[in-house]
C-alpha cells in the first residue's frame, strides 16, 4: 500500500524536490545568498514534506485498504465510509454504478425466469402431440414405414428431454431424492424406449449386472444412463452389441457402458465433456448436439458420480459411472 500511495503522488514528489533543487542551485549561483541558509531551509522542507506525506498516507489509506480488503460482493453495506470530499466522489460514482448493475441484475433474472418458465411450459405443451404420434406411430402397419417415424420420433423426445433437464439442472439440488436405486429395472426401462433405434440397426445388449442397487436419485441417474446409451447406439455400427456391467471396486459401484462404434480420436477424448462439443474429425454428422455428454457431467457431479471413458479410435468406447461410497454419500448429503 505504500509502494502504491507513493506513486501515485510521484509527480508532486518530484515537483517539489525539483523546486528544492533549483533553490539550492539558485544559492550556489548567487552570492547575495546564504548556501548555509538555503542548505537549511532545503532541509527543513524536506522533513515538513516527509511529515506531511505520512500523515496524509495515514489519513487516506484506511478508505483503499477496506476497499481492497472488502468481499466481491455488491453488497453496499460493505463499503468503508468516505472521509474526504475526494473520497465522497469516489464512494458516490463506485456506489452509483453497483446500484444500476443490480436493478438490471434483477431485471434479467426476471427475464430469465420468466423465458425458462416458458420453455419449460412449451416444453410440456409439444409432449402432448408428441405422446400422440407415439400412438399413431404405433398403429402404423407397414413395418418399414414404422421404424423410420419411430426414428424420427425418438430423436424429437430425446431433445426435448435434453432441453428439460438442462433448464432443471441449476436447480438439481431442490429436487434431489436419495434412495435405493434397482439398476435392472432403470437400465432395461432405458432400453426398452430405444428398442425401435436398436432393432433397426440389429443392435443387441449384453447386461452383467454383480451390483443390483446404488444409492442415489433415479430420475437423474436414469438422465445419466440416457445419454450414454443414446451415444453408444449412435456411434455403434450395425449388427454389433452394447455391454452394460456393474461390479463393486474398493467398496464402490461401477458402471460401465461399452459400445463397439467408431470410438474417440486421442486428441477428442479430454473434451468430450465440454459444451457443444462434437468431433473433430467428424464435422459432417449434423445430428451431434455436444450436449448429452456435458449434461451428463452436470448432472453427475451433485450426486458425486465419477465419469470417465476409455476410448481408442475404430475400437469402440467405454463410459464408466463410478458411485461414491455409501458411508461417504451419507456423509455428503448430512445424513
Amino acid at each position: 500500500m505504500i509502494k502504491k500511495f507513493l506513486m501515485e503522488r510521484i509527480s508532486w514528489i518530484l515537483l517539489i524536490l525539483l523546486l528544492l533543487l533549483l533553490a539550492m542551485i539558485i544559492a550556489y549561483l548567487d552570492p547575495s545568498l546564504s548556501f548555509s541558509s538555503m542548505t537549511y531551509y532545503v532541509f527543513l522542507s524536506l522533513v515538513i514534506t516527509a511529515v506531511f506525506v505520512t500523515v496524509r498516507y495515514y489519513k487516506e489509506t484506511p478508505f483503499y485498504r477496506e476497499l481492497d480488503i472488502r468481499d466481491s460482493s455488491t453488497d453496499l453495506a460493505s463499503f468503508p465510509e468516505p472521509n474526504s470530499p475526494f473520497e465522497s466522489s469516489i464512494y458516490e460514482q463506485v456506489t452509483s454504478s453497483l446500484e444500476q448493475l443490480e436493478k438490471e441484475a434483477a431485471t434479467n433474472k426476471v427475464l430469465l425466469e420468466q423465458e425458462k418458465d416458458e420453455l419449460m411450459s412449451w416444453i410440456h405443451e409439444v409432449k402432448t402431440p408428441l405422446t400422440a404420434m407415439k400412438l399413431i406411430i404405433d398403429r402404423t402397419e407397414d413395418p418399414q414405414l414404422k421404424s423410420s417415424l419411430m426414428y424420427e420420433w425418438l430423436r424429437i423426445h430425446y431433445l426435448l428431454d435434453q432441453q428439460l433437464h438442462q433448464k432443471r439442472i441449476p436447480f438439481i439440488e431442490n429436487d434431489l431424492f436419495i434412495e435405493q436405486v434397482e439398476l435392472e429395472s432403470l437400465i432395461y426401462s432405458e432400453i426398452h424406449t430405444l428398442r425401435s433405434w436398436c432393432l433397426r440397426k440389429k443392435i443387441g445388449f449384453e447386461i452383467e449386472l454383480e451390483s443390483t442397487h446404488v444409492l442415489t436419485d433415479a430420475k437423474w441417474l436414469s438422465f445419466i444412463l440416457r445419454q450414454l446409451l443414446t451415444n453408444a447406439v449412435k456411434y455403434s455400427g450395425e449388427g454389433t452389441d452394447i455391454t452394460i456391467q456393474s461390479c463393486e471396486q474398493m467398496g464402490q459401484t461401477v458402471v460401465t457402458v461399452t459400445d463397439q462404434g467408431r470410438g474417440i480420436a486421442p486428441r477428442d477424448v479430454t473434451r468430450i465433456f465440454e459444451k457443444g462439443f462434437t468431433s473433430t474429425g467428424n464435422h459432417q454428422d449434423q445430428h451431434a448436439t455436444g450436449m448429452g455428454l456435458y449434461l451428463a457431467k452436470k448432472a453427475a457431479d451433485p450426486l458425486e458420480i465419477s465419469i470417465s471413458v476409455q476410448s481408442e479410435a475404430g475400437s469402440g468406447t467405454t463410459m464408466t459411472l463410478t458411485f461414491p461410497k455409501e458411508n461417504e454419500f451419507l456423509e455428503i448429503q448430512g445424513v
